[in-house]
């Protein structure tokens, strides 16, 4: 591999930005290409693909051969609140392979007996992700019920433009959420595109029921999501 090429996705991938190192079989050529770069035609069909299911492989494109190999940013899911819920879906995450951080303020829930094994953050959300920014790779998911707890990264997630953005409560709880959330300045557009009620409607009752339809609620939003740069 070219000695440009990778610094260059060595530099992507330290960025967490999604890039493919793509090479023509036929005559050995290379390049990376970076989501949402444009490719035109059948290849471009395949890149997309590819960005989405981050599988890489061989593909055949306008009679010719390329070899994809994807490099995704580890997809994480951040969980604000040390609730029932979160210890249910910490451990279905991880084995779904997302890396997971609950984080919440308050010490009588967030301890090491209650999460053990998990990163578990016992701080102020708008402290805590200082140092951990959100981006197009995480999925944010709210479960406190306190809007002194929630609103912050909710309006943080929508302005990194988290792939995945889910608040629990009821309609009524969201219909003030939407207030507030408005007058920190975002869109309706932008605040539609948060979950709420939070995950698949499968009808959950259980605090591990509700964890199963938003860890399903986030595959489906991560594999099916609009790629950088292309129309949703």
């Amino acid at each position: 591999m070219d000695p440009f090429l990778l610094r260059k996705l060595n530099t992507e991938r330290a960025a967490r930005h999604a890039v493919i190192h793509l090479t023509d079989l036929g005559d050995g050529r290379d390049r990376v290409i970076r989501e949402g770069d444009p490719v035109a035609g059948p290849l471009g069909e395949a890149i997309a693909a590819a960005f989405r299911s981050g599988k890489s492989g061989l593909v055949e494109a306008e009679a010719r051969q390329f070899f994809l190999n994807v490099h995704l940013p580890p997809a994480r899911i951040v969980i604000i609140g040390a609730v029932h819920i979160s210890q249910a879906l910490a451990k279905m995450a991880e084995i779904a392979g997302f890396d997971v951080t609950i984080i919440d303020p308050r010490t009588a829930f967030a301890t090491e007996e209650r999460f053990a094994g998990i990163d578990l953050v016992a701080d102020w959300p708008e402290d805590a992700l200082k140092t951990r920014p959100l981006d197009a790779y995480t999925a944010l998911v709210a479960v406190t019920h306190d809007p002194k707890i929630d609103d912050v990264p909710l309006s943080q997630a929508l302005t990194a433009g988290c792939f995945y953005v889910g608040a629990l409560g009821s309609r009524k709880t969201h219909a003030k959420r939407v207030e507030r959330l408005t007058a920190l300045g975002h869109s309706e557009a932008d605040i539609a595109k948060i979950s709420a009620p939070i995950g698949l409607d499968i009808g959950a009752a259980s605090p591990a029921e509700i964890a199963v339809a938003i860890l399903a609620d986030t595959v489906a939003h991560l594999r099916r999501r609009s790629l950088r740069g292309a129309a949703p």
